[in-house]
């Protein structure tokens, strides 16, 4: 399963925007502040309102600093915020339709409500049945119902439960590299959700080991391809301590070659091998990547699209991933899927976001890449509108 649309109101930078025709592999482009972070915060939003534990709707909103925070600067008449999400199959046939809205109401007790949730079905030759339509009429006549969603209540989910498992599932990660090296020299509370990396290696260390050694073949063979010196990737534990690691053998002169540890890597290699293993974690879920060319040189990033959707393929997994960027050199790869760009460009009334048009599509099907066709215009600026 995957996102195939959003449609955003009075969200963070955006006062309105829709996108439709996602695939499963989608690049976000747009200059710096233009709302790259918060195109991706509305599925991390749907993520954190739909756990049943540890998050839901007041929660989500709290993170946020609030409503006034994340509503839209440039909301004025109508202050409402709303997300439409739009599920599809692989093969691109509708499942789920997910409608919410919320708002601070302008009498009584000044805590966020429900204004609207919807949940609609697509079955048999897409037929929608609609499962859920809110305010009910018992949200009605007890208001506090409304400082819930559904779609967070187990009780209450049961028939879309699969959507809520899809959005709940969804993995962010900015990995900061430093936080995997040093983690046990710099110790501290690892962040909910780990979108830093600081567990990655415990993550790998708990993965069966039939599983992790795939996954570290497939990681190695990609690697070798921009890296022709690197010979053995594997995972080990420290005979003394028993904490995990990832070791490299580098071709030597030596006859033994050379050996690193995770430490000792690169923060690029470290970027590139979590966002590898990721890609092969099994589910359903959006993956979210922000800016994985970091710390790479440019001609490994102009490799990324190709080695992602490698990887990807060769692990028989479906997983939709979402990255935001302004690298040039990763679009200009010319394998990116147009209909999956996301072009997101500010204004002096919010941001607007929208698909790749027909001239820069003809551009990219004459042979030009996404770095000539699209990103020139993706980095015009204008009056940049921030949601404080």
């Amino acid at each position: 399963m995957h996102i195939s649309r959003l449609k955003l109101k009075n969200w963070r930078n955006f006062k309105a925007g829709e996108i439709q025709n996602l695939p499963d592999s989608v690049y976000v482009l747009g200059p710096n502040a233009s709302g790259k972070s918060n195109f991706l915060d509305v599925v991390r939003f749907l993520r954190d309102v739909s756990k049943h534990r540890g998050g839901g709707l007041q929660d989500a909103i709290e993170r946020r600093g609030g409503v006034g925070k994340i509503r839209c600067l440039h909301a004025r008449n109508d202050t409402e915020i709303l997300i439409e999400a739009d599920i599809v199959n692989e093969d691109g046939s509708p499942i789920w339709k997910y409608e919410l809205g919320f708002n601070i109401p302008p009498k009584g007790k000044r805590d966020p409500k429900v204004t609207k949730e919807k949940v609609t079905v697509f079955g048999d030759e897409g037929r929608p049945k609609i499962l859920l339509n809110r305010p009910t009429k018992s949200d009605k006549k007890d208001e506090l119902l409304l400082r819930e969603t559904h779609i967070e209540q187990i009780s209450a989910n049961a028939e879309f439960r699969e959507l809520a498992d899809f959005f709940s599932g969804t993995t962010y990660v900015h990995l900061v590299p430093q936080l995997l090296k040093f983690g046990d020299q710099i110790g501290g509370r690892v962040v909910e959700d780990d979108p830093f990396g600081q567990e990655f290696m415990l993550r790998i260390a708990r993965t069966t080991p039939r599983t992790r050694d795939a996954r570290l073949k497939r990681i190695e063979a990609a690697l070798r391809t921009i890296v022709p010196q690197l010979e053995d990737l594997k995972f080990l534990k420290d005979d003394i301590t028993g904490h995990p690691h990832l070791e490299i053998k580098f071709k030597h002169h030596r006859p033994q070659g050379a050996k690193q540890r995770e430490d000792q890597f690169s923060d690029g290699t470290l970027r590139i091998m979590s966002i590898l293993w990721l890609l092969q974690e099994r589910g359903n879920s959006p993956l979210l990547l922000e800016e994985p060319e970091l710390s790479l040189n440019e001609e490994i990033v102009a490799q990324l699209p190709r080695i992602m959707e490698s990887v990807k393929t060769k692990s028989r997994n479906g997983r939709q991933f979402i990255i935001t960027t302004h690298s040039q050199a990763l679009l200009s790869n010319t394998g990116i899927n147009p209909d999956g760009i996301v072009i997101i460009t500010p204004s002096d009334d919010g941001s607007n976001m929208r698909n790749v048009s027909d001239s820069e599509k003809a551009a990219l099907a004459a042979g030009l890449s996404a770095a000539e066709a699209v990103l020139p215009d993706a980095r015009k600026t204008g009056q940049l509108s921030l949601s404080i």
